[in-house]
């Protein structure tokens, strides 16, 4: 039996042993708290520093789009893109990587090109381009991975497009084209819908004019603060699941996950390994940017790195939307092109870059191992902070938060607010 008596000695009704444990208990209860938020600080601090690091190259490749955006009309691009060709692939390109766009709108953007006569394979291209051929997401590489990765995600994109041109030309068929088509004009909603459906570009009169008009000052505000919008929760969630991913996972984990050596065998096994971890991640766009930082710094081959920045558009909630916009059979197509193209294209830029002797020869991320100064880096941060706070007071006495509700707004209501 248990005894009660001497529970009962220290003033408390319930048995010895027990009493024993709960004060065991409390003793290292402190302790365990401030474990938990010792690690939840580390990550959070982490994940700090990595964003304090790239925000002015965000802040600036975001700008420059917005420029862009405002002196080129996407009625004009859905024109250009109607035949497969060399002529219209590059144009998709080039139009896509002057079109920055969170890898939801990018998809939403695509069908709309589609719907307006672009064909499949070129909307897909566009998408492609939007996300991973754009200044944010070089700018970000370039601070947080060096210009070696810069080089190797504008080579493999590249790489990519002839890749996915190639193989839509052999096995894109009649019969899956005319799935995509019928589904697509069903006009099933995804996410940011209102996004693809607005326009805001100002092309009426010479360009010297419209540059200095306040119409193109308040076109570049919105989309400025439109890009932003649509991307925050993908960055937010990047920063935060690389910052815990860096304090947390012990390096053990990643020697298993990582073949380690040179080689062809450990190169096509983190080539492989790459998009699907973009593809489990949920993380689009430039969100993938710290991750690949964590990625590569715990053992990633080069090659490998650049196939999981390509992976955002195969996350699945990407996937998903494939199968409203294309049908389910077109979805599962665009899936399996999609990963067999970045696996070869990083699996090729790989290769090419260890023949040059491009491959970076140390795996350390100065922004997952400093603190910040007063630098060059805090100057160029509190810069673009304050044009971003003139592009803010701009937007908002322009309508910007009534525009910003109608992102999520099925297409032809967005037009029509808009």
């Amino acid at each position: 039996m248990i005894s009660v008596a001497r529970g009962r000695e220290n003033g408390v009704g319930v048995p010895w042993e027990i009493a024993q444990s709960c004060e065991r208990r409390s003793h290292g209860y402190p302790d365990r708290v401030s474990f938990v938020l010792s690690h939840v600080g580390d990550a959070v601090r982490l994940s700090f520093d990595m964003f304090w690091a790239v925000l002015w190259p965000l802040a600036l490749g975001f700008l420059l789009s917005a420029l862009v955006e405002t002196f080129v009309s996407r009625q004009a691009i859905s024109r250009l893109l109607g035949r497969d060709g060399l002529r219209s692939v590059t144009l998709a390109t080039l139009f896509g990587a002057a079109s920055s766009s969170c890898s939801y709108a990018a998809v939403a953007i695509g069908r709309s090109l589609f719907r307006k006569g672009a064909t499949l394979g070129n909307a897909i291209i566009f998408e492609f381009a939007s996300t991973n051929l754009v200044f944010e997401l070089g700018l970000a590489l370039l601070i947080l991975l060096g210009w070696q990765f810069v080089a190797a995600e504008f080579v493999g994109g590249l790489v990519m497009v002839i890749l996915l041109a190639l193989i839509f030309r052999v096995t894109l068929t009649q019969r899956l084209t005319e799935a995509a088509r019928a589904q697509a004009d069903r006009g099933i909603p995804g996410r940011m819908e209102g996004h693809a459906a607005m326009d805001m570009s100002v092309t009426d009169g010479p360009l010297l004019q419209r540059t200095l008009s306040r119409q193109a000052l308040t076109s570049v505000s919105h989309s400025f603060f439109m890009n932003v919008y649509s991307l925050w929760r993908d960055l937010l969630l990047g920063f935060l699941i690389a910052g815990a991913i860096g304090a947390w996972v012990p390096e053990t984990v990643w020697s298993h996950l990582f073949a380690g050596g040179s080689g062809f065998l450990p190169a096509l096994s983190s080539a492989l390994i790459g998009p699907l971890v973009a593809l489990l991640s949920y993380v689009c766009s430039v969100g993938n940017v710290p991750l690949a930082a964590v990625l590569w710094r715990n053992g990633i081959g080069f090659g490998g790195a650049i196939a999981f920045i390509f992976g955002d558009l195969i996350i699945l909630p990407i996937l998903n939307i494939y199968r409203k916009y294309y049908s389910g059979r077109v979805a599962i197509y665009l899936a399996v092109v999609s990963y067999v193209t970045m696996v070869v294209a990083g699996l090729l830029v790989g290769a090419l870059f260890t023949v040059l002797g491009w491959v970076p020869g140390s795996r350390a991320v100065a922004a997952l191992n400093s603190a910040i100064a007063w630098d060059a880096t805090t100057y160029l941060d509190i810069a673009m902070l304050a044009v971003i706070a003139l592009l803010l007071v701009r937007f908002l006495r322009t309508g910007g938060i009534g525009m910003l509700r109608t992102m999520e707004m099925p297409s032809e209501h967005a037009v029509h607010a808009a």
